[in-house]
């Protein structure tokens, strides 16, 4: 037979212990002791003493509801004894029998259990009745035949309710391993997501930053060799442009490893930053380049997601673009800041953009609640448009 669960378990459902006390105490032991109120001292002391020590039992196992030996062996048989010897003093007992009978199956270790302990109660109870009726008593009392019928009803009922509660612990344990499936691969997910999306960030701060020095230093590199003999001075700057390229990019590198603070972008304003930035550019590709940029407050995120921008645009104009001039707009407004690139190269066709530097503007600016809009047609230049919302921030 399998293994009733434990009585810790069944304890999840203190209500019903605390009712079937109340009526264990009310129809039980209430009755017993009203009973003998007016007998001789010899048959009420008896009576009244065992009542209290079957109480003071099961108050015990109430009270220390982790004590193995008050549960398993203990109590059960405090209360074969006692059913018997209440009999034998009351001559019947089967009324207390009767509302005794869930303690066996509450504090038995399986129905097994349950059944030879309750059957053996059953009987002193039985022997107790035919000792006080002595050998000329009648046998077949009430008090016997209420005691045998209630026992068959208990083993009846107990092994009902304990196949239900079989089944429902089997339901439970199989919902627990559902859940915990559930969960482990809620996690799994979760974690291949939080990896996926660190593997994005890393791969957009590398586009937008990294990819973009090598490049810069790799057309630098081949305009300082051109111009290594015709043009010393040009090529000791573009050198020197290199060497500065070269730092930069590794200041970036440092915080890619985490090594360096998260912004890797050197403090001041939003304008100041960009203004750098366009120097350079036009340092680098003798690309003129005219620009509004009025002093505009954000916070840190704003001013390092319109530069990636600004870099991002610029290096697009550098490879693609075949562009002569580029003009660069930085405005705010009640509602965000707008930046503005527009540049007159041979442009393109925007839905055949399949490029990463575009894909990696669009998430950054969608972090921050903002949005990029690209327009541009074949030899009508390219106009890119990054717009975040301020919120208050600043």
């Amino acid at each position: 037979m399998n293994q009733r669960p434990q009585p810790e378990a069944e304890l999840t459902v203190p209500a019903l212990h605390r009712w079937n006390a109340v009526f264990w105490v009310l129809l039980g032991v209430v009755p017993p002791a009203v009973a003998v109120a007016d007998a001789p001292g010899t048959t009420r002391f008896p009576v009244l003493a065992l009542l209290a020590v079957l109480a003071l039992s099961y108050g015990a196992v109430g009270l220390f509801p982790g004590s193995p030996a008050l549960r398993r062996r203990t109590y059960p048989y405090v209360l074969v004894a006692g059913l018997g010897a209440m009999s034998y003093l009351l001559n019947g007992g089967a009324a207390l029998f009767v509302v005794t009978l869930p303690h066996f199956w509450i504090y038995t270790a399986n129905a097994r259990a349950a059944i030879a302990l309750s059957g053996l109660a059953a009987a002193g109870v039985v022997a107790g009745n035919a000792v006080r009726q002595g050998p000329d008593g009648e046998f077949f009392t009430g008090n016997v035949l209420f005691t045998l019928i209630g026992y068959a009803a208990g083993v009846l009922i107990g092994l009902g309710v304990n196949r239900i509660t079989e089944d429902a612990d089997e339901r439970a344990r199989r919902l627990r391993a559902e859940l915990e499936n559930a969960r482990l691969r809620l996690a799994e997910a979760h974690h291949r997501q939080g990896a996926a999306g660190e593997r994005e960030r890393l791969a957009r701060e590398i586009h937008d930053t990294l990819a973009q020095g090598f490049a810069s230093v790799v057309v630098l590199a081949e305009a300082a060799r051109s111009s290594l003999e015709t043009d010393p001075a040009r090529s000791a700057r573009q050198l020197l442009a290199i060497e500065n390229t070269a730092r930069e990019n590794l200041a970036e590198a440092r915080v890619l490893v985490g090594a360096a603070p998260r912004s890797g972008v050197a403090t001041g304003s939003v304008t100041d930053t960009l203004r750098r930035t366009l120097d350079r550019f036009t340092e680098d590709t003798g690309i003129g380049v005219t620009s509004e940029l009025p002093d505009v407050s954000c916070d840190q995120q704003t001013r390092i997601a319109l530069l990636r921008c600004t870099q991002e645009s610029l290096a697009n104009v550098r490879k693609h673009a075949a562009a002569s001039a580029v003009e660069v707009v930085l405005t705010a407004s009640p509602y965000g800041v707008e930046l503005e690139i527009t540049d007159d190269g041979c442009g393109f066709v925007t839905e055949d953009s399949r490029g990463f530097g575009l894909h990696g503007m669009r998430k950054r600016l969608a972090e921050l609640g903002g949005d990029l809009t690209v327009t541009s047609s074949p030899g009508d230049g390219t106009r890119v448009l990054a717009m975040v919302p301020t919120d208050g921030r600043g």
